[in-house]
């Protein structure tokens, strides 16, 4: 039993340390924090080790895992209020004309969608997963993914547009 135990540490501990960076470039985009998103990715490490036999013999592994942490980030939305970490809250507003940090604003934004339209979003545009990939992943229908990604990019091109950005599918 020991050795049967070891060798499936061992097989876990590969998976792992093939798909962290991977699910932990996920779990970011859906937390929106750096924090947040180690403690999605290692509860969904936690729940895979422990499922490990199902995990193993799962299709796609690194797709099974992923959708457990989906499931978790879903689930730590709807236990906790709706708040928005700031490093530091600005004494005035930026000056006209001043140029943004891209990437920071889209950030934002990104954290500032809803929860289904933010993994709508980074599942079919981050993961490039396929909409029916992505349903299979929200454990919803292929509408509601087409449905929630509109939404979610239209709110990232209104975002992108409000603050001089090159908009999200080129607008400007």
């Amino acid at each position: 039993m020991g050795a049967q135990k070891t060798a499936r540490d061992e097989e876990f501990r590969a998976f792992a340390a093939a798909t962290w960076s991977r699910l932990f470039r996920t779990a970011y985009l859906l937390a929106g924090d750096r924090h947040g998103a180690e403690d999605l990715v290692q509860q969904a490490m936690e729940r895979g080790y422990t499922a490990w036999g199902r995990v193993r013999s799962a299709a796609d592994p690194y797709a099974y895992v992923r959708r457990v942490l989906i499931n978790e980030h879903a689930r730590r939305f709807r236990r906790r209020p709706r708040e928005q970490l700031v490093t530091a809250v600005p004494d005035r507003p930026a000056p006209a004309g001043s140029d943004p940090d891209a990437r920071a604003v889209l950030l934002g934004a990104l954290a500032g969608l809803p929860p289904r339209q933010r993994q709508a979003v980074v599942l079919r545009y981050w993961e490039d997963l396929s909409e029916t990939q992505a349903a299979e992943a929200m454990g919803c229908s292929v509408g509601t993914v087409k449905s929630q990604a509109a939404r979610g990019l239209a709110k990232l091109r209104e975002a992108s547009s409000h603050n001089g950005l090159i908009g999200i599918g080129g607008e400007r």
